[in-house]
Formats: structure tokens, sequence, C-alpha cells
């Protein structure tokens, strides 16, 4: 039986190119990044370095990621502000970039996409009355992490273009 060797330590420089690489392919995140380089073993000593490094370099910035990430969830998750801060939160990114990147998307977009949302999920939607229907479809558009205002003012957006 053959063992296998343990997989090859990077040098600064392997991991510092993988990383930018890495970096290259899409947005990430310091997070992202640090996460990605401790699977790949890198030394702990590196790890700090080469972040910085790849910040100087603009391969990481976090503003840019926070924009594009909430842009991306929006766009083509359909997801809320809320869920978007939340997820962005849990990838240690600090409030103030977070609200920025929340501001980039725009406001009417945002409640077109509420109402179309709700409008599609009504479709679809089994319910003995309006008031059961109400509550589903702002259950629903919650669990996507929109806000209780944006979701009452879809529901009587909706309920007045009958």
């Amino acid at each position: 039986m053959k063992r296998r060797n343990s997989p090859k330590q990077l040098t600064y420089d392997e991991a510092l190119n993988k990383a930018a690489s890495y970096c290259s392919l899409a947005e990430k995140c310091v997070a992202d990044v640090t996460a990605k380089m401790e699977v790949w073993g890198v030394e702990k000593s590196f790890i700090e370095k080469i972040i910085n490094q790849l910040k100087a370099d603009k391969f990481i910035d976090e503003q840019r990621f926070a924009e594009y990430y909430a842009r991306d969830k929006f766009h083509f998750n359909k997801w809320g502000k809320v869920k978007i801060a939340i997820m962005l939160r849990s990838k240690n990114i600090d409030a103030e970039k977070i609200k920025n990147a929340l501001d980039s998307i725009n406001e009417h977009e945002y409640e077109q996409t509420v109402c179309e949302l709700l409008r599609e999920k009504t479709k679809n939607l089994n319910y003995k009355s309006d008031y059961e229907k109400q509550g589903k479809l702002f259950q629903f558009a919650l669990n996507r992490g929109f806000e209780k205002k944006t979701i009452e003012a879809a529901l009587k957006t909706l309920r007045y273009s009958r």
C-alpha cells in the first residue's frame, strides 16, 4: 500500500500568486480569501501579509466587493436588503461599507421587485381567505429579506392593482 505524501507547503510567493489568481476570477472579501488560503494550507504567518499585499494591489477591495455582492444578490437571487446585510456581516464587512452597498440599490427597482415577487407568488399560493393570503405573502417576502415597510407598501399596491 502506497502512502500519500502530505501536500507541498506553498512558499509566500506561490501563495500570493495563487491568492491573486483566485481574486481575479470574481470579487472576493478578506474572509473568503483567508478561508481559501487556510484550505490550501498556507502558513498562518503568510496570510495577513498576503491579504495586505492583495489590498495594496487592489485585488481585494471590500467596498467594491460589498457593492457587487449586494447588486448580484438583489438582481439574481431577488434578496432584500435585510438578508444581504446579514450575509455581508457574516463575511465581516464593516457596517459603513454595508450601508453604502445597500444605498447603491435603486429604490424604485427595489420596490418593483418586491411587487413582482409577490405577484408571482400569488399564482402558486393556496389560501382560504384574503387575510391568510396576505399573511403568507408577507412571510414569503420577510424570508427573502425585505423590510416590513417595503412589504406592506407592495401588498397595498397589489391590493389596489387588481
